[in-house]
């Protein structure tokens, strides 16, 4: 909603690094709907470029444990599980193209028995997440916590 009175603008001349932490899986009578946290991931960067924030200024990592692995399954190994196409894909591939990078935990992986070609190909994979959390925080990224 545009707000005209707003005293505190972002400034669109610095970069924006924000680092999303992805952990809940919509529940399974919901498994035809987008993820809820990726959907506000999504949101989170509308408001940005709603601001004025060019999209080359926003630089996104998304970190996906726990049952949230489910949204960046591909197609077959979604269907296995819920008997339908993942519906996540165009939303994932829409962030993609804006230079979004998707990182799996390899110990919620071992924990969940997923494998890695269960996975849409760009997603990389990470020994934990924890770590991957520590490491982008490090290089100056914001955390946002979407359960």
């Amino acid at each position: 909603m545009p707000v005209s009175n707003a005293d505190e603008i972002p400034d669109a001349s610095i970069e924006y690094k924000l680092l999303f932490e992805v952990v809940s899986n919509n529940a399974d009578s919901l498994a035809k709907e987008y993820n809820d946290a990726l959907v506000e991931a999504v949101r989170v960067l509308n408001l940005h470029a709603a601001a004025g924030i060019p999209a080359k200024k926003l630089h996104v990592v998304i970190v996906i444990h726990g049952p949230a692995l489910d949204a960046i399954k591909n197609n077959t190994a979604y269907q296995n599980k819920y008997k339908m196409d993942n519906p996540n894909i165009p939303l994932i591939t829409s962030l993609e193209k804006l230079g979004a990078k998707f990182i799996a935990c390899g110990q919620a992986m071992t924990f969940l028995d997923v494998a890695k070609e269960d996975f849409l190909p760009s997603v990389k994979i990470s020994l934990t997440a924890q770590t991957v959390l520590t490491q982008y925080q490090l290089k100056g990224y914001v955390l946002k916590r979407l359960f």
